[in-house]
Formats: C-alpha cells, sequence, structure tokens
C-alpha cells in the first residue's frame, strides 16, 4: 500500500492507545456494576497474596540470611536463579501469546484491511502482547523483591531503580518472543524448519536430564565438611551468572544498589537500557514487512504437514466435497451410548482445539514441564527418611498436581462456551439445545483432566516411592477435585461469559475468568489442609483416631461437593434465561 493513502504512523497507533484506554476503563466500569460482593473477594484475595507472599518471603530470605558466612551467597545465588527462569518463562510467554494475538485475532485481521501502516500494527500487538505476558510477573516478583529490601535494609530509592530495571527487563523477553512467533509463523510449514525445532527440543530435554542430575552426600559429609558440600550443590547453578544473560544484568544491578555499590548498578542498567533501545529500535522501524509476510502465510496455507509426501498423498487422494469419516468420527462412533448430535460435538470441540494452535502449543508446554517436574521428583526422597518429610513431600505433590488442573480447568474449560461467539445463537435454536451443550462440554473436559490428572498424581506418587495405601488415597482425592474444578469452570464460564472475545487468554484474563482462578486457588489451600487434617497417617508415622479422619474427610467432600455442583447447577439454570 503506497505511503499517501495510509494513515500517519504516529497518530495511528496513538488512536489505537487511546480506543483500547477507553476499552479497559469501561470494562473497569462494567465489572464494578456487576457485583460488589466478587470485587471485594478478588480484591481480599490480591490483598492477602502480597501479605502472605511478602510475610513468606520475608522469614524465608531472613532464615537464609542468617547463615554465618553463607547467607549473602545463597541470597544471591536465588536471585540468580529467579530472574534467569522467570526470563525463560517470559520468553515462552510471549512466544504463545504472541503468536495468538499476531496471527490468530479477529482485531488483527481488522486492521490489515484499514489504510494503516503495518508497522503500526505490529508495534500496537508488540505493547498488548508484551503487556499481557508481563503482568503476571510483575504482580509475583513484587512481594519477594520487597521483603528483600527489607531484609538488606536497603534505602527507599533501592524500590524505584528496582522498578525501572524490572520495566527494562520485560522489554526484552516481549521483543525476543514477538520475533520468535513471526519466525514460527513465516516457517513453521518447511519441513527442515519442523526437523529442526524437534531436534533442538528433544536436545534441550535430554541436555536438562542430564545437566541437573543432583548430588548425594553422606550423613558424615553434611557434618563435617559444609562448606565443600555447598559448593558441590552450587555448582549446576552458576550457569545463571553467564554475563550475557538479561537476567544476570537486572540480578546484579538490584544486587549493587543493594549493597551500595551504585555506579556498577548503573553500569548494569545502561547495559539493559542499552539493549533495549538497540533491539527496540530495529522492532519498531524493521518489523513491519516480516509481520505482513508472516501473516500472509497463516492465512493462506492450508496445514503445517503440507511439506511431507505421506500428508500430500493423503490429501490428492480424498475426492473433492466428500465429507467422509475421519479418524476422530471413527473413535467417537465406537461410544455407542452416545446419540449422533452429542458425538457431532465431541468430534467439532476436539477439532477446533486441534485446529487452534495457541492452544494445544500452550497445552504442550505445560505438559513438558510436568514431564520435567515428574522426572526429578525421585531426587526428592532420596535422603528423606525422615516420616514427617515423606508426609510433607507427599502433600506437597498433591497440591502441585492440583494447582496444574486449576490451571488446565481455567485456561481451557472456561473459555470453552464463550469460543462459541456470536454463533451462540445457531446452537440455541438447534435440536440440540444449549443444556446438551455445555453438559457435553463439561464431560468431555472433566474425562480428559481426569485421565491426565490421575496418570500424573499416580506417577508422581510411584516416583516418591509412596506405598499402594497412600497412592490409593492421593488419587481418589484428586478425583473428586477433578469434578469440583471442572463443574466450577464451567458453570463460571456461562455465568460470566464473552462472546465479543476469540482469543482464550483474553477471556480467562476477564473479570470471570480472574474470579474462577482465585475460587480455584482457596478451594485448593482448603482442600490440601482438609485432606492433610483426614489423613490416616500422621507426620511422625502411626495410625490417626478416626473422629479426625471423618472430620478431615467430610468436610472436604462437602466443599468440594457446594464449590463444584453449585456453580454448575447455576449455569444451566441461567441457560434459560440467556438472550441470544
Amino acid at each position: 500500500m503506497a505511503n499517501g493513502s495510509t494513515i500517519p504512523a504516529a497518530p495511528s497507533l496513538r488512536l489505537l492507545l487511546n480506543v483500547w484506554l477507553l476499552q479497559t476503563w469501561r470494562r473497569l466500569l462494567s465489572v464494578t456494576r456487576q457485583s460488589r460482593l466478587l470485587i471485594v473477594l478478588i480484591a481480599g484475595f490480591i490483598i492477602g497474596y502480597c501479605v502472605i507472599s511478602f510475610f513468606l518471603f520475608y522469614r524465608g530470605l531472613g532464615f537464609a540470611n542468617r547463615f554465618p558466612g553463607l547467607g549473602t551467597l545463597l541470597t544471591e545465588r536465588m536471585m540468580f536463579l529467579m530472574f534467569a527462569f522467570l526470563f525463560l518463562l517470559l520468553l515462552i510467554s510471549n512466544l504463545v501469546i504472541g503468536y495468538s494475538n499476531l496471527f490468530r485475532n479477529r482485531e488483527t485481521t481488522f486492521l490489515l484491511s484499514l489504510p494503516i501502516p503495518m508497522h503500526t500494527i505490529f508495534r500496537w500487538k508488540f505493547i498488548e502482547t508484551t503487556l499481557l505476558a508481563s503482568w503476571a510477573f510483575l504482580f509475583l516478583i513484587a512481594p519477594l523483591l520487597a521483603a528483600y529490601g527489607l531484609v538488606r535494609h536497603a534505602p527507599w530509592h533501592f524500590y524505584v531503580i528496582t522498578f525501572i530495571f524490572l520495566l527494562m527487563f520485560i522489554l526484552l523477553p516481549g521483543i525476543a518472543g514477538s520475533c520468535a512467533a513471526i519466525l514460527v509463523a513465516r516457517f513453521f510449514d518447511r519441513r527442515s524448519f519442523q526437523i529442526s525445532a524437534l531436534a533442538v527440543m528433544v536436545v534441550v530435554i535430554l541436555g536438562i536430564t542430564v545437566f541437573s542430575q543432583p548430588h548425594y552426600f553422606s550423613d558424615e559429609q553434611l557434618e563435617t565438611r559444609v562448606y565443600n558440600v555447598l559448593d558441590q550443590m552450587l555448582s549446576n547453578t552458576r550457569f545463571v551468572q553467564f554475563p550475557l544473560l538479561p537476567s544476570y544484568w537486572l540480578s546484579a544491578g538490584v544486587l549493587n544498589w543493594a549493597d551500595g555499590a551504585r555506579m556498577a548498578s548503573f553500569f548494569f542498567g545502561l547495559v539493559l537500557l542499552s539493549h533495549v533501545l538497540f533491539f527496540g529500535l530495529l522492532m519498531f522501524t524493521r518489523m513491519g514487512l516480516p509481520f505482513y509476510e508472516a501473516a500472509s502465510a497463516v492465512n493462506s496455507r492450508g496445514g503445517v504437514l503440507i511439506s511431507w509426501p505421506w500428508h500430500r498423498r493423503t490429501e490428492n487422494s480424498k475426492e473433492p466435497f466428500s465429507f467422509a469419516r475421519g479418524p476422530l468420527d471413527a473413535l467417537c462412533s465406537w461410544l455407542p451410548f452416545l446419540n449422533p448430535a452429542t458425538r457431532a460435538l465431541l468430534v467439532k470441540d476436539i477439532r477446533t482445539f486441534w485446529r487452534d494452535t495457541s492452544q494445544w502449543a500452550q497445552s504442550l508446554i505445560l505438559f513438558g514441564l510436568l514431564a520435567l517436574y515428574i522426572i526429578n521428583l525421585r531426587h526428592f526422597t532420596q535422603n528423606a527418611n525422615n516420616q514427617f518429610w515423606i508426609f510433607l513431600i507427599s502433600f506437597l505433590n498433591l497440591g502441585a498436581c492440583s494447582l496444574n488442573l486449576a490451571t488446565l480447568t481455567t485456561r481451557f474449560v472456561y473459555p470453552q462456551f464463550s469460543l462459541e461467539g456470536k454463533r451462540i445463537w445457531i446452537v440455541g435454536i438447534s435440536p440440540v439445545g444449549l443444556h446438551r451443550v455445555v453438559t457435553t462440554k463439561f464431560w468431555l473436559a472433566f474425562i480428559a483432566a481426569l485421565l491426565l490428572t490421575v496418570t500424573l498424581v499416580i506417577c508422581s506418587c510411584h516416583m516418591l516411592r509412596l506405598p499402594p495405601e497412600r497412592t490409593i488415597y492421593f488419587a481418589v482425592s484428586v478425583c473428586v477435585m477433578t469434578f469440583t474444578l471442572t463443574a466450577m469452570a464451567a458453570g463460571l464460564g456461562v455465568l460470566y461469559p464473552n462472546f465479543k472475545e476469540e482469543n482464550p487468554s483474553k477471556i480467562v484474563s476477564g473479570f470471570g475468568g480472574t474470579f474462577c482462578l482465585v475460587m480455584s486457588f482457596l478451594y485448593i489451600v482448603s482442600a490440601i489442609a482438609l485432606l492433610a487434617i483426614g489423613s490416616p497417617w500422621r507426620l511422625t508415622g502411626g495410625l490417626v483416631p478416626l473422629p479426625s479422619i471423618v472430620i478431615g474427610v467430610g468436610f472436604f467432600l462437602v466443599i468440594s461437593l457446594v464449590l463444584g455442583a453449585m456453580p454448575l447447577w447455576l449455569g444451566l439454570r441461567r441457560l434459560r434465561q440467556i438472550e441470544l
């Protein structure tokens, strides 16, 4: 498009930003009119998280800092590790959200048809992606840095400088993630790119597995050679102190400012600033054309497997306009107890999920992290012979599996009803009806989550070398929690739908998704506490009295039934009054 027929870049970007701010403000006003009780609940959760996490971080950092001669080393190494892994997570988050926001977004498609420069559209989507991917990082990291400054007795300007460092830091993974999203979108259909990406993933997984092998020490070594043992334990973490890592610049800048080394902190701040300005300038001035080429490639190709001969032969063997049953239809036909309409809904939902690259890509990343978690679980009990630690680790493992389940239900189950979009009226007037659509979505999500979560719990209990009776206890408990979390997400998704948005990440980021996440977190904390109280095994071994078991397990079942069945019942009831 000729430059004379386009809107100037600066005013168009300013217009997009003003529209976004106005829409955000109106959403906040609409949220305040919905339910003050829910607003108070979410605000209480946010304040409670900040207070509790600050207290835990303050106590933990104070405990580590009291080690004579080792406290400073341990604290600094933990800071380097934390920022290194957060940089990696931010990079992955920006890649996934950036791909969805740049190439699977109706707003982007609409903007591409307007007389707006390509680099302006990319700039706006880059800003939006960075905000969506980074706000949680700032929210989670704030209590830790506040506790660290208090432990080190840092002056007030430490927090101001740290905030500036963080703002510069989050831009680098945003830039890298957006560039990686364009690269993937442009070349993902090429066979050489797919083979190279798969080879890199295998090498990274094998490297992490080999590199993360722990060191084991005898009791005599732990008592007589503490410094040598600590040095060997920290040897695997030296990679986070590589000077070319952005996380190293951030960590070194924050730590030096807390220690009073102002010039060293300014140096690392200038290193961060120079990289942000250099790569930011390239991003804002030279990525418009690659973005347009990648968007054109995504919207014009029929699939990402077209370069493989076997896929071409399969496609060429099909008759034109044939609607023959595929493998998924044949698989669902093995379920004779379901009527044809329900089977068609199952096929439609599964195909929709598979065709959305951002959906299954996030699932793949999540399951990859879970695989690493399970592989390394066996190291937790190598030296844990005390009953207290076995009890504690087993329930922490249950909590980790439950939090993973809450992530799955909130991210993938909650937006399912809203993803029907403006076409919901077609389903509403069809013989199938909205009631069957919602119940089918619930049972499909429940069965899929149950298979994944129970498998995860059984594998993790096996890695922890728990006896069969404890494995059965945890497996049954997680079955109940799967029902509650899935029903809660499905019910709240109907109570707080968003038919105007097609991006699942934005649907989850709304009021209803936040409320679902808060309720899931509170339920998991309460359920783990009740299951620990009602556990038939004591902290130090032995059996627990029967009344304690009845009280703990009984209350767990009651709150699970109420928090699961109530939202689902209210959601199904609201379907009768919904306006299409």
